[in-house]
């Protein structure tokens, strides 16, 4: 939900609409007008922007999600904290740093993602042992999210409906021992309903973590091509990808991404380095520039990232029609 889509028209209408929305950091800078000369410090002042931005639209809370594989991680959690955000999530990689960039004394609260009971357990212990410290929650992301996910291809690329079942009980549990304080738990990646926000609940969940089910909502900052891209997108498009950044995704199949299976580069020069895993003089396309490209409309020369529940999108609605689904008696 980075690079241009979740962004504070959508953050503020989920949080003023009882939930928390969460704005996505990694590449902000693409939208000032200086991007090229220096891509960090525009991100820096857009994410600056975006959350002041946020606080004029809303006084619910809200949360920002920074990518540890980002270069500029660290100065990008330090503004969010600066900035007084209410809640920092932060994934693709373990955020085994996070609390040393944050003041114990401050407001913002600390929310790993994770995809595993192991990375749980190595994340408690390490924040234990160096900073004396416990998250705040934790967010599981299952195998059906879009985007960037903590799984092996392979692991993608069959129905996993045992995933939650066995992983959502196993890190509530191993939680529960933790007798310090109470950690909420999460659950992300596949959820589109009522159905199955009672089962992850159920399972020992404490809440749930939607992307895809709110692009294609109103209030959502993407352009409106990338919403119809996911109001037209059967089963059938979507597609595994290996990312430029090493890890895999879940995107809707499109001609760009074809002719990157067939082998045809798209020629780009990086002046961003934003990604430290990505060898970007290697890789046959910039993710970062595809990815805005998309979420400005531009899908032929970029894609859109979504999880496997994306098919089910039909219409554009509302934020507040995306909540009813999941929370209303009705």
């Amino acid at each position: 939900m980075a690079v241009g889509i979740s962004l504070s028209g959508l953050v503020a209408a989920v949080s003023n609409n009882g939930g928390i929305g969460v704005l996505g950091t990694a590449g902000l800078g693409f939208m000032e007008e200086d991007y090229r000369k220096n891509f960090f410090n525009a991100n820096l002042r857009a994410l600056k922007k975006q959350i002041d931005l946020i606080r004029q639209k809303t006084k619910g809370l809200f949360g920002v999600n920074i990518m540890v594989a980002l270069t500029n991680y660290k100065e990008i959690v330090q503004t969010a904290v600066d900035k007084s955000v209410d809640i920092i999530f932060s994934g693709a990689g373990l955020p085994l740093d996070l609390p040393q960039f944050v003041p114990e004394d401050s407001k913002t609260r600390l929310v790993p993602i994770v995809s595993s009971l192991k990375a749980a357990k190595v994340i408690v212990r390490s924040w234990t042992r160096h900073y004396k410290r416990l998250p705040d929650a934790f967010v599981l992301e299952g195998p059906k999210a879009g985007g960037h996910l903590g799984f092996k291809p392979q692991a993608l690329k069959r129905e996993n409906d045992d995933f939650f079942s066995v992983t959502v009980p196993a890190i509530r549990q191993f939680l529960d021992g933790i007798e310090e304080k109470r950690i909420p738990l999460i659950a992300g990646g596949g959820i589109w309903d009522k159905a199955d926000y009672e089962r992850v609940r159920t399972l020992g969940a404490d809440g749930v973590q939607m992307g895809t089910a709110f692009v294609a909502t109103e209030e959502c900052d993407v352009h409106t091509r990338f919403k119809e891209a996911y109001i037209n997108a059967d089963e059938d498009d979507v597609m595994i990808i290996k990312s430029p950044v090493g890890m895999p995704g879940r995107a809707i199949r499109n001609r760009f991404l074809e002719d990157v299976e067939n082998g045809i580069k798209k020629p780009f020069t990086c002046p961003y380095k934003c990604i430290k895993t990505c060898v970007f003089d290697k890789a046959p396309y910039c993710i970062a520039l595809a990815l805005y490209n998309a979420s400005r409309g531009n899908l032929e020369e970029g894609f859109a990232f979504a999880g496997s529940n994306v098919s089910h999108v039909d219409s554009i609605i509302t934020v507040r029609d995306v909540l009813n689904r999941i929370f209303s008696d009705g």
